[in-house]
């Protein structure tokens, strides 16, 4: 999971414009990436906007694939294009362990 906050310097819509057109076609890339899912903010007048711009999703068969997939020219490009749309001070990833509650 990678939580991404957008540069100040950019609107949302070009954030989200870059991110779509530019950035996600270079991860869908990513050797060994078996779904890629892009979650953005909605308009929510009833709470307060949470900060961060996107959170998306990376799935891989095991940590061992994920690592090989950043360590390819794939994941080199993917992440050369992170600076040209996301705040990197803020921006940040974690592997997480999904548990499933509802089938």
């Amino acid at each position: 999971m990678v939580v991404v906050y957008r540069r100040a310097d950019l609107t949302p819509e070009q954030f989200r414009r870059h991110f779509e057109q530019v950035h996600g076609p270079l991860a869908k890339k990513l050797p060994g990436l078996r779904r890629y899912v892009q979650n953005y903010v909605g308009a929510d007048s009833s709470r307060e906007s949470p900060g961060w711009d996107a959170i998306v999703e990376l799935y891989f068969d095991d940590r061992a694939a994920m690592e090989a997939a950043w360590e390819s020219a794939e994941g080199a490009a993917s992440d050369a294009d992170l600076p040209e749309f996301a705040d990197m001070a803020r921006t940040t990833w974690s592997v997480v362990e999904e548990v499933g509650v509802l089938p």
